[in-house]
């Protein structure tokens, strides 16, 4: 049914052997895209956000670059990369001639630099990623080398993700500011990476413009130079409804985060292409389970038969067919099914109201009790979840109180804990489980999205995987430790779905990649 409906996107590949169209993209042109909300700091290392990281990707290049599907890693800043036997040193070769956007060239420096850097404990909370990393030497001007504390089987991946970004060294330190910290915050109103692109100007909150990078690296597959475009404007636009009736309009080139509800709506005009993508995307309810409230009061979803209760209270079947439009399929994990290590377990918290009511019993809420849940304003598929979830809830006596605010509010407040439960949605940025079991299983990184959750076992689960080379082993650490987080319901699991993206028809070759990158280096306009 999905497939006669919409047109589900192909990877980049697919896409360059299967349309005419790339045998001859136009150059030129401004692309004018529509984002749901602003970024907030384009700094590889300290960003933390999905608004900053899916932009990352056009101003800055790493190492290795992930896969068109997102399960593995290619040939980025280096042509190739060779483990030692013991696991304790990883080799790297150079592409040669590299160029930052202004014209200076990539070097070993900028590049020992940025890692070393993005290794610092004491910068951002990505660092994890690059733990194993003792040191980063050269040889020559043509090789890396970097040297281990222990052995990684994610390092690669890790190298093909945005904090391992390769930034110009010394116009960082020329950046005003005595601490890292200050100088990335001014570095990053106007970063110079070696990305497609470079940002021409940003007037926070309304609008970005990226400009074409004269000196990527970059061809496609007939040796025409990257990218086509000259120009792509980001506009703000929060409101799901206005970014679409812009789009119809011809106002604006492209968006993303189309309602599913509008995709059948959008698949019908035939002015438009409507996309699904495929994503290692998520949406769930995050949760704070500690045991009081930032006001003082007790909070009952710091009791895990109540997490158990709500969960087994949500018929995940009707959130996908009233949010989705069935475009969706349920959880069975906190992680994506196309993560690399997922454990199938079956669904997480089949359908079951007469549990669900035994279970809020038992933990002593016979008659339900009171929640607040925050919603992105504007966002419709989140008004729809709550919605929803606010009629299955009740049932149980649980009244759900809904308000709605802006993003970067609801982080702010999702960062100090002091909420009971927001709409949120997870998409990877690296080929290993590892990245999305620290956000959300092990505790020292950020409190298990800040909720506060822990779990002894759970934790040193990651810690084993983390330096574990034998991949049986691996895959049943990641098994115990998938079925511990379900058990003990941290977050209410909703369901996995595509990115949903529509242009205008003489768009081409724009993408969501499966980490949730905004992919615009081989995007053009027909003419």
């Amino acid at each position: 049914m999905k497939s006669m409906l919409l047109r589900t996107a192909l990877t980049l590949g697919a896409l360059l052997t299967t349309s005419a169209a790339y045998a001859a993209p136009v150059t030129g042109g401004t692309l004018n895209f529509a984002r749901n909300a602003d970024s907030q700091l384009l700094d590889p290392v300290l960003n933390n956000a999905n608004v900053d990281i899916w932009i990352l990707t056009n101003l800055y290049s790493t190492l290795l670059l992930p896969s068109a599907d997102g399960k593995s890693v290619i040939p980025g800043l280096a042509t190739s990369w060779t483990p030692s036997a013991d696991g304790k040193t990883l080799t790297l070769k150079l592409r040669p001639g590299v160029k930052f956007a202004d014209g200076s060239p990539v070097t070993t420096d900028d590049i020992i630099w940025s890692l070393t850097r993005a290794v610092d404990p004491k910068n951002g909370i990505w660092n994890f990623l690059l733990a194993s990393v003792a040191s980063v030497k050269a040889e020559g001007d043509d090789t890396i080398v970097l040297s281990l504390k222990n052995p990684d089987p994610s390092l690669p991946a890790a190298l093909a993700t945005f904090n391992s970004a390769i930034m110009p060294h010394k116009l960082f330190e020329a950046a005003k500011g005595g601490t890292d910290a200050e100088k990335a915050q001014n570095f990053a109103e106007h970063p110079i990476g070696s990305g497609p692109f470079v940002l021409a100007s940003w007037q926070r909150g309304s609008h970005m413009v990226l400009k074409r990078n004269p000196y990527y690296w970059k061809k496609d597959e007939a040796g025409q130079q990257l990218p086509y475009l000259d120009e792509v404007n980001l506009t703000v636009v929060p409101d799901d409804a206005t970014r679409i009736l812009q789009l119809k309009a011809g106002q604006i080139d492209a968006t993303e985060f189309v309602p599913y509800e509008r995709a059948h709506e959008l698949q019908g005009d035939t002015n438009l292409t409507m996309d699904l993508f495929p994503s290692t995307q998520i949406t769930y309810l995050q949760l704070n389970a500690d045991p009081k409230l930032n006001d003082g009061t007790p909070n009952p979803l710091s009791n895990e038969k109540v997490r158990q209760a709500l969960n087994y209270a949500i018929s995940k079947k009707a959130v996908i067919q009233v949010v989705t439009h069935g475009l969706g399929t349920p959880m069975h994990s906190f992680m994506p099914s196309t993560t690399p290590l997922y454990a199938d377990l079956g669904p997480a918290y089949s359908f079951d109201m007469k549990k669900a009511k035994a279970l809020l019993t038992e933990a002593g809420f016979p008659n339900g009790f009171s929640l607040t849940a925050f919603a992105q304003a504007g966002k419709a598929n989140d008004s729809s979840t709550l919605a929803t979830l606010q009629q299955m809830w009740g049932q149980l006596g649980v009244k759900l109180s809904i308000q709605q605010m802006d993003l970067p509010t609801m982080d702010a407040r999702q960062h100090k804990s002091d909420y009971q439960i927001r709409t949120a949605y997870w998409t990877n940025d690296i080929a290993d489980p590892n990245e999305i079991t620290s956000y959300f299983a092990y505790f020292p990184n950020i409190r298990n999205q800040f909720s506060g959750w822990q779990d002894a076992r759970t934790d040193k689960l990651f810690l084993q995987s983390q330096v574990e080379l034998d991949p049986a082993k691996r895959v049943a650490e990641y098994k115990e430790l998938q079925q511990i987080y379900v058990a003990g319901a941290p977050m209410f699991f909703l369901y996995e779905s595509p990115f949903a993206a529509a242009t205008r028809k003489n768009v081409i070759g724009f993408r969501q990649s499966p980490l949730g990158n905004d992919m615009f280096e081989a995007a053009y306009i027909e003419k």
